[in-house]
């Protein structure tokens, strides 16, 4: 009864002891099968959602790398067809320069050759109203003089019969 006694002078009844492990095994089983299987499952279903996740993000990012390098690809083709065209317009604009240039050139020597062929006429005309005036004048002054006696002609009865013609024209 020592064993027994040991377990009374510390106030342990066996009983209660068995009935209290009983009832532990039990609400073990319970809450093994109602609580602890269907969060092993609610876990597990997550830790499966977040490994898919990763999976996906992983995707995602070799596709953001593989898009990105196409990307890359592209804007480089993209900067060397702008090269292209940029430096084809240059050429052009300097070909229509140069050619422009050369009509202006061109019309300016048109424009100035046509200045100095109206510029001859112009002289011609002057020169043949000078000789037409002149012609006049002379034969006024040669009638003048012919009216005069030519003994009495003298210089400033040359002058006077001029100045009449002048007056006259």
């Amino acid at each position: 009864m020592e064993s027994g006694s040991i377990f009374e002078q510390l106030g342990i009844h066996w009983q209660l002891l068995l009935s209290q492990a009983v009832n532990f095994f039990i609400l073990l089983i319970i809450l093994r099968v109602f609580a602890y299987k269907p969060l092993l499952a609610v876990i597990k279903k997550r830790n499966e959602k977040i490994k898919e996740g990763l999976q996906k993000a992983e995707e995602a990012e070799a596709r953001l790398k593989e898009v990105d390098i196409i990307a890359k690809k592209h804007l480089q083709k993209a900067d060397q067809e702008a090269m292209e065209i940029i430096k084809a317009t240059q050429k052009k604009a300097e070909t229509l320069q140069q050619s422009l240039q050369k009509e202006t050139e061109d019309r300016q020597k048109e424009l100035m050759a046509q200045a100095e062929l109206a510029y001859l006429r112009q002289q011609e005309q002057a020169k043949q109203l000078v000789f037409s005036q002149a012609m006049e004048l002379v034969k006024k002054t040669i009638m003048k003089t012919v009216e005069l006696k030519p003994e009495i002609i003298d210089e400033a009865l040359i002058k006077k019969a001029v100045l009449q013609v002048k007056d006259e024209i």
